[in-house]
């Protein structure tokens, strides 16, 4: 599969980096991602995704733009207010990228969408969600890219096989805390959102280490970082069994 001329010098930076180069930019144009959540980490990580040339793109959402996203998920203008979010962010990333396929979604993610893509990113603020999506995943075999703010702090991680988030996660939390309820600062959405389009991006280029079986988890306010390591739970219901 050769570049078009255009796509080269779209893609010129990629394909000077070692890391990357031209094998690599081939592996991101024929590879899929789904991205569950259009919101405040889907938007940006989904820009990211099809600025760096990720053949096709999915984009599951049921939610319509409010005037209260527009503080952090800047896929979105006002215009967009009260559209489809998988609808208006399909829109803007073939203009970002026309060369990009992407699918729109609406409603909410369902185990045939993860099975037909080669990696899911779930950026979504709910947990009930994030359980479901990483069942899916560890029972389709795909890798998953999740990530989560509040406040002033987020977290990413990488889960291939085991351990799975349900390993870190085993039920919903009783305490669970939702951004509409505690507020978050809307950079850390970019800063969070755009870490796990760089995950992808190595996971597909198979580029330096993925956090896999690692969480990393940032405190913005005090401009910080640390990297911890993920057990598997052997009586796991989701991966348990796994390799």
């Amino acid at each position: 599969m050769s570049f078009t001329p255009e796509e080269v010098d779209r893609y010129a930076r990629h394909l000077v980096l070692r890391e990357i180069g031209g094998a690599g930019q081939q592996k991101l144009k024929v590879a899929s991602v789904l991205v569950v959540g259009a919101g405040g980490l889907g938007a940006p990580a989904a820009l990211y995704l099809a600025a760096a040339g990720i053949g096709r793109i999915g984009i599951v959402d049921p939610d319509t733009v409010a005037l209260s996203n527009l503080q952090r998920q800047v896929i979105y203008a006002a215009a967009d207010i009260g559209r489809a979010k998988a609808d208006a962010a399909a829109e803007r990333l073939s203009s970002l990228n026309p060369g990009v396929s992407i699918e729109p979604f609406r409603g909410r993610v369902a185990a045939e969408h993860i099975g037909g893509f080669d990696l899911v990113l779930d950026g979504t603020d709910d947990f009930a969600t994030r359980l479901v999506v990483s069942d899916a995943c560890v029972a389709h075999g795909k890798p998953l890219v999740s990530g989560a703010i509040g406040r002033w702090s987020g977290q990413i991680g990488v889960f291939a096989g085991k351990p799975c988030y349900r390993c870190l996660v085993a039920e919903v939390p009783p305490d669970a805390e939702t951004c509409e309820a505690v507020g978050v600062v809307g950079a850390l959405a970019g800063v969070i959102g755009s870490m796990m389009a760089l995950e992808a991006i190595k996971l597909i280029t198979a580029a330096g280490a993925p956090l896999a079986g690692r969480l990393l988890i940032y405190d913005s306010l005090a401009a910080e970082a640390r990297t911890v390591r993920i057990g598997a739970d052997p009586r796991c219901p989701a991966c348990g069994g796994a390799r």
